[in-house]
């Protein structure tokens, strides 16, 4: 195996990762450092997953089983991202209301999954990651 499919999905997520903290920062006014996890725009894991099945079209072509298999896992994790996640949310809202004011009660992080929009930004960062890493990596 070539070492740029290692190194495509963690610089991906080296680079989105701070892209998102500046963006929930500037929007906030403030550093945003609560909100450094899940949510937010973009996406990374749709970034991350989107990079690698861009990654695989460019170098091995998109009628490769491997773009295929690459293309239903990004499917998963954005279909995860956007509706499971954000159930995750809503319950965690309805639990800390039950405990509101309670003693010895941790708060419940009810910031979970992503926007459409979030998922496409990174959806777009994503492959914009694997057509730059390409051009940079692939000939090594």
């Amino acid at each position: 195996m070539e070492i740029i499919y290692l190194v495509t999905p963690v610089l991906t997520w080296m680079v989105v990762g701070p892209i998102k903290f500046l963006i929930s920062s500037a929007r906030l006014r403030r550093w945003a450092f609560d909100l450094v996890g899940n949510g937010g725009f973009p996406s990374n894991h749709s970034a991350v997953v989107s990079s690698m099945a861009t990654l695989i079209a460019l170098r091995e072509g998109m009628d490769n089983p491997a773009f295929g298999v690459a293309c239903a896992l990004a499917f998963v994790v954005m279909i995860d991202a956007n509706s499971l996640r954000q159930h995750v949310g809503r319950h965690a809202v309805s639990i800390n209301r039950l405990h509101d004011g309670k003693q010895d009660y941790v708060i419940l992080r009810e910031r979970m999954g992503h926007t459409k929009i979030e998922i496409a930004g990174g959806v777009l960062t994503g492959i914009g990651m694997g057509f730059l890493i390409n051009a940079i990596l692939g000939g090594a």
